[in-house]
């Protein structure tokens, strides 16, 4: 039963307001009685920026509590804790707080100041609130003020304010203080500059710690080297260690969001050596900004050095973020509008809920909604019929966890039994016991295309079956399965290609072009191309996907699995999962309505990103700087960068995690639309790679997206555990063309020692995938050439007609890659060619496996496979195998 709220009933909440009771204030951790000022204070509070954790409707903003209005009101979700703040501007001395509480107000909570917005001291405490309104004398300053609320009077609703006001007296602004520390907090943050002389002397050396190491640039006027300390502090000095190749006019310069920059230090006159700069400035980031040079050679730097003051924190970046990051409570997480978490008690609640998004999602392929469906440990009864943009996910720490008696399906009965266009949705982490298993043989369906996981899940049932199309009817064309048990057996039916990795099946039936299993225990005997199953035992090095579950106290945690090297078989079943847990209170939770400004705000200040289901615009780039962050989309939460901006970059560090997330391209051009490491980067982690799972990007399709290249990887030893790389070639209306959702390169690989496992990339207008890293490997490639080149002209390489699906640069000399497949269909002009599948050196180091050209329907030709080998595939032929080259 829904209560209505009660501020809707005079008597009751006069009754309410007539309780409130005298409180006494705490300064830091002491109790003490504050007279009244002498002096009337000034309000400082009205009308200021205000943002709170959370509001419980459109109606009731974070503003309204400090707009003077009595008659508007925040209100805050149903959980603890909430807290509202509001930035006064500039730093005031405070003297009084009043709290003009609605009927649902705090009973324990805090009043805090901060100077920040990141490092916060209580100047009132209370577990015995009252409500009504409270004039709370205090004394502290600081330039941000926030009630901290963690225990409510009505558990039924949230914590609401008719007003939050904060009184007090400006003071003059303190010049900086506190000595300039002995700490370099340049060493090894990461670095980029304008240009590098050559691969030895990036600019991490700069920053290394390393005096026999520099970095070099172009001998050009004007170059830059710039450090990102990763948050804001107040810089007081540089070191500039030249090697020869000096400076003789530069600026220092510091930014807080590395765009708009400020000179702190400039010469003219520089004399190279060792430079030690004292400055006054403050900034994130830190510029040596060169004009002109001492030398015929460009500007060398053996290191790069930067100080800061020692009583100074470091603020939350970048500065634009509004107010402090919000603290997530792991046993009671706000997880926003799109998440539905259920027990076993709720399972008719669940089946409710799962039937109103299946038919709200059954066609809704290019959207704006998003869901997620959380199972708490337990056994349910559930059907569990998955469209667009739905994920299910088990929260036990094993599969076997959560059991569902019924079905994880996904049909095609909305495409005619076609289930090629049944894209983004996915399974993970349960177990599910068919209806009628033991009485013969039960059937799931998973009629599913790309960028659908089936993973680590345990079908139970050994004489079930789970059928990977419609069932009798209709094309498919997924997929994967990892770390995932499958009883009984896995029919393949009209799949065109499958990957499965670190699996175990009762058996395997089926196959059509391109079958690869690694690591498979149950998988049949490798004998390519007829059928076209290619095995590989083992799986060298790989990481499962970081999962969210509850422990047996109730904390909400995530999994984050070790790295494995030659492994088989799943990571769990009658096994010990290894790895590191972290409670979600390490976590920011970003639910629909957060800003790239506070999502950078909570990866500054070392916090990990749950992303709940979404639409998220971007106005800027989100960095992730700290070494083993990690980023875990639940619902295919989705992040579009507008303007031109690139949506994410990792730095060039250790074990960073990005999962569960669709990056959909904006309307203005982006250069990029992730980034793996900055250019230059050389740092090995090959103990603790950065890896990418279930990470997905378009361009086109929901709008006329836009971008040269969607994934570039310039860090060494990143793993790619599977991506759909996808220039849309249907869409919403006006979305896609080949003038309209241009789009040249999927992925770029520029690092070495990289991995991908289970890559799919399909329509780009130019080379599908560049690898220019040494050591690549490849597990699984499929691959759809652009369907609308309008004719031969307008796809030419130079002399060569159209582009490769994938190209190995003439520079490289080691790469591998087994089980790979390309397929036109040039319906807009069938009478294009393209020249090659595959475009590699021919090197002794250079090995292709088991490769396929098609034509599908014989709508176009792709004359050969790899390089000049066999070939074409086209209205005659339609199918061309290679089993090894080049």
């Amino acid at each position: 039963m829904k209560f209505p709220r009660l501020s809707r009933y005079p008597t009751l909440r006069r009754w309410l307001l007539g309780g409130a009771a005298t409180l006494m204030l705490s300064v830091g951790v002491v109790a003490v009685a504050l007279p009244n000022a002498s002096a009337a204070p000034t309000l400082l509070s009205q009308g200021k920026p205000t943002t709170a954790s959370s509001t419980e409707n459109a109606g009731t903003p974070a503003t309204a509590a400090t707009d003077g209005n009595t008659g508007t009101r925040w209100s805050s979700a149903f959980s603890d804790p909430q807290w509202i703040q509001v930035d006064l501007g500039q730093t005031a001395n405070l003297t009084q707080v009043v709290l003009n509480w609605e009927a649902a107000s705090a009973k324990a909570f805090q009043v805090q100041v901060s100077g920040n917005g990141t490092t916060w001291t209580d100047v009132y405490t209370t577990t015995t609130g009252a409500g009504g309104v409270q004039t709370l004398n205090v004394s502290g300053s600081g330039r941000y003020v926030r009630v901290y609320g963690t225990q409510r009077n009505l558990t039924a609703y949230g914590y609401s304010l008719w007003e939050f006001q904060v009184y007090g007296e400006v003071g003059p602004t303190d010049p900086p203080s506190g000595t300039c520390g002995p700490v370099n907090r340049a060493i090894n943050r990461p670095v980029t500059a304008s240009s590098t002389e050559n691969a030895g002397t990036p600019a991490s050396a700069a920053v290394d710690g390393n005096t026999g190491t520099r970095w070099s640039s172009a001998a050009s006027d004007p170059q830059w080297i710039t450090v990102d300390l990763g948050a804001s502090y107040a810089i007081c000095r540089v070191v500039l260690r030249w090697e020869a190749a000096y400076a003789s006019a530069f600026q220092i310069q510091t930014s807080n969001d590395n765009a708009a920059f400020t000179n702190v230090y400039s010469t003219t006159t520089g004399t190279g050596g060792t430079q030690t700069i004292d400055v006054t400035g403050t900034g994130r980031y830190v510029r040596v900004y060169a004009t002109a040079r001492a030398t015929q050679w460009g500007d060398s730097l053996w290191e790069f050095e930067v100080y800061v003051r020692d009583n100074t924190p470091p603020s939350s970046s970048p500065p634009t973020s509004s107010g402090p990051v919000e603290p997530t409570d792991p046993k009671n997480p706000n997880f926003g509008p799109n998440v539905f978490v259920y027990d076993p008690s709720q399972a008719a609640a669940a089946q409710t809920k799962l039937n109103q998004i299946f038919t709200a999602q059954e066609t809704n392929q290019f959207g704006t909604n998003r869901y997620a469906v959380l199972y708490k440990p337990g056994t349910y009864t559930q059907d569990v019929n998955l469209g667009f943009y739905t994920t299910v996910h088990g929260l036990g720490m094993s599969p076997d966890d959560v059991n569902l008696n019924g079905h994880v399906r996904v049909e095609a009965t909305w495409f005619g039994g076609n289930a090629t266009q049944n894209f983004w949705r996915g399974a993970e982490n349960l177990s599910v016991t068919l209806p009628g298993t033991g009485n013969g043989v039960q059937v799931e369906r998973w009629a599913v295309a790309q960028a659908v996981p089936y993973r680590r899940m345990h079908l139970k049932g050994a004489n079930n079956q789970i059928q990977l199309w419609n069932g009798g009817d209709g094309w498919s064309s997924g997929g994967l399965m990892a770390d995932t048990k499958v009883d009984g057996q896995v029919v393949s039916g009209s799949q065109q290609q499958w990957y499965s990795r670190n699996s175990e099946f009762g058996s395997w039936a089926g196959s059509v072009w391109n079958m690869v299993f690694q690591g498979v225990t149950g998988a049949p005997p490798n004998n390519f191309p007829n059928p076209s199953h290619t095995v590989i035992p083992t799986t060298p090095v790989s990481r499962e996907k970081p999962f969210l579950y509850i422990d047996g106290t109730g904390t909400y945690r995530v999994f984050v699995p070790a790295l494995q090297t030659n492994s088989s078989g799943t990571s769990w079943y009658n096994k010990t999962p290894q790895g590191q847990s972290i409670s979600l209170d390490q976590f920011y939770v970003v639910r629909p309505g957060a800003t790239a400004a506070q999502i950078n705000a909570a990866l500054a200040a070392g916090r990990h990103l749950l992303v709940t289901p979404g639409v998220y615009h971007l106005n800027q780039t989100l960095q992730i700087n700290n070494p083993n962050t990690v980023v875990l989309g639940l619902g295919l939460a989705t992040l579009i960068p507008d303007n031109g901006i690139t949506a994410i970059r990792v730095a060039d560090v250790d074990g960073v995690k990005l999962a569960g997330i669709l990056v959909d391209a904006g309307t203005t051009n982006s250069p990029t639309l992730v980034e793996v490491g900055p250019a230059g980067s050389s740092a090995s982690h090959a103990a603790n790679p950065t890896s990418l799972h279930d990470v997905f990007f378009r361009v086109g399709g929901y709008i006329a997206g836009k971008a040269t290249v969607s994934l570039q990887v310039n860090s060494n030893n990143v793993i790619g555990d599977h991506m759909w790389i996808w220039r849309a070639d249907h869409g919403n209306a006006g979305t896609v063309g080949w003038t309209v959702n241009p789009g040249d390169t999927g992925m770029v690989v520029n690092g070495n020692n990289v991995t991908m496992e289970g890559l799919f990339v399909e329509h780009y207008q130019k080379y599908q995938v560049i690898w220019n890293g040494n050591g690549g490997r490849t597990y699984f490639f499929q691959n759809e050439m652009p369907y609308d080149p309008p004719n031969q002209a307008g796809w030419m390489n130079g002399a060569t007609r159209g582009y490769a699906a994938y190209k190995v640069a003439d520079s490289v000399t080691t790469h591998e890659a087994w089980g790979l497949g390309s397929y036109c269909y040039f319906n807009v002009n069938p009478a294009v060619v393209g020249e090659r599948s595959f475009e590699v050196p021919v090197k002794a180091g250079i090995q292709f496996h088991n490769m396929v050209s098609v034509s599908l329907g014989g709508v176009g030709t792709i004359n050969h496979v790899i390089n000049n080998t066999a070939g074409p595939a086209n209205t005659a032929n339609q199918i061309v195998y290679v089993t090894s080259g080049p």
